[in-house]
């Protein structure tokens, strides 16, 4: 890419070569899309998305952490792009008042300039039966808060919360499509974007169960695939054959057509569908695939099911890695910029980790590795290709070894321990 220095010093510690990732000219776009720099003389958006990612990589509970790490030295403030360190009460101000939107729109800018280089630089296991179509990846995260200080993130009686609804493209492996809402809101109207270009395969889990939904999807020529709920109420029309001594955990495969009341008046029982029944063994127990693709083999429908494990594994590496169950800030624009935030690191780590990182290494590992060297005025290649675990004996200059071996204790400097 030419982005990566491949030797080992450099002007820049290593936080700064990873916010230089971010391209000027996009980052000003958002901005004066916005005006979020409107009025402001000091803390800029650019000084908010330092102190947040700074945090981020960090993994910061309190702006004064923030304030404090990047204060460190006036030397560290210049090389980080600032003027000035940020002050706790100017951090809080500039999350609670600048629009989150701009660091929505900062990710999606930055998700379209590095697709096509992080989709050259990902391997994903593709069933070949759907080599080359377009795979979305629905479902949300929720994250408990405490009600009484975030109020406005309703979700039961005495329990807040905020959810994360996302739709994971297979091929870049990175959310395409994200919405931030009060836990109450159901999986079902969580995004607005739920049909796609055409011959798209969907994979959801059966909060998306919907006929009006189905409906809008057939008409748009999408595949779907999720878990039928279980008063479901259908008929079968016919049951296919199953291959003998292949796809063993396949126990049924079915064309079905749904006939309850509700699927009757929007007309969704005019439509043949596909029920694959599937031996899970994990956890011991059958489950039902529902789908308007009648073609595939069973097995293909089996396995893209499956690969809906990915957008856990998403979540699961996003809340352990980086900081979006503790929060900086209370209100409503505060908490949607940090998850923003936290989204835009994550996307600039897995840039750097399909690209510079030459042997295979888990997510959490080059994480920590990166965090430990944050401060370090060192490459990012030689961190992530060079840099390893492991004792490390240090060569001392010749001169400091003569000093060493004198004896401070000889005969004409002999000290008394007794005063």
């Amino acid at each position: 890419m030419g982005l990566f220095r491949r030797n080992k010093n450099t002007n820049k510690p290593l936080v700064r070569q990873i916010l230089d990732l971010v391209p000027k000219w996009i980052f000003d776009n958002c901005t004066n899309t916005y005006k979020t720099d409107k009025g402001c003389s000091k803390y800029r958006t650019f000084d908010q998305f330092v102190a947040l990612t700074f945090g981020q990589l960090y993994k910061c509970h309190t702006l004064s952490d923030i304030s404090t790490g990047i204060g460190v030295s006036e030397t560290f403030i210049s090389d980080l792009g600032l003027k000035q360190s940020p002050a706790r009460s100017t951090m809080s101000d500039g999350n609670r008042k600048r629009d989150w939107r701009v660091f929505e729109s900062l990710y999606n800018k930055l998700l379209s300039h590095y697709s096509s280089v992080l989709k050259k630089h990902h391997k994903s296991y593709i069933v070949k039966e759907i080599k080359d179509r377009s795979i979305k990846l629905i479902d949300s995260s929720t994250i408990p808060l405490c009600l009484s200080m975030f109020d406005w993130a309703k979700f039961r009686t005495a329990k807040g919360g905020v959810k994360i609804h996302t739709c994971l493209d297979v091929e870049l492996m990175l959310p395409d499509v994200v919405n931030i809402s009060e836990a109450k809101v159901s999986d079902r109207h969580g995004l607005k974007q739920l049909i796609f270009p055409k011959n798209t395969i969907v994979v959801e889990d059966r909060g998306y169960f919907d006929f009006t939904l189905m409906l809008n999807r057939i008409a748009a020529t999408n595949v779907f695939v999720t878990r039928i709920k279980n008063n479901t109420v259908y008929e079968t029309i016919k049951e296919l054959d199953l291959p003998e001594d292949k796809n063993e955990h396949i126990v049924k495969d079915e064309i079905i057509r749904l006939t309850s009341p509700k699927a009757v008046k929007c007309g969704m029982n005019e439509h043949k569908l596909r029920l694959v029944h599937v031996y899970k063994e994990d956890e011991n127990k059958i489950i039902e695939i529902i789908t308007n693709q009648l073609e595939w083999d069973a097995l293909t429908v089996s396995e893209l099911y499956k690969k809906r494990w990915d957008i856990e594994l998403f979540f699961k590496s996003l809340k352990q890695n980086l900081q979006i169950k503790t929060f900086v800030g209370t209100s409503e624009n505060a908490v949607k910029s940090q998850i923003y935030i936290a989204l835009i690191t994550y996307l600039l780590l897995e840039l750097i980790r399909r690209t510079v990182v030459r042997k295979a290494t888990a997510f959490s590992n080059f994480v920590e590795k990166i965090r430990m060297s944050l401060c370090f005025y060192i490459t990012l290649d030689y961190v992530c290709n060079t840099m390893n675990e492991g004792a490390k004996k240090v060569k001392r200059p010749k001169q400091l070894q003569l000093i060493a071996q004198h004896d401070f204790f000889s005969q004409n400097q002999q000290l008394s321990l007794y005063g």
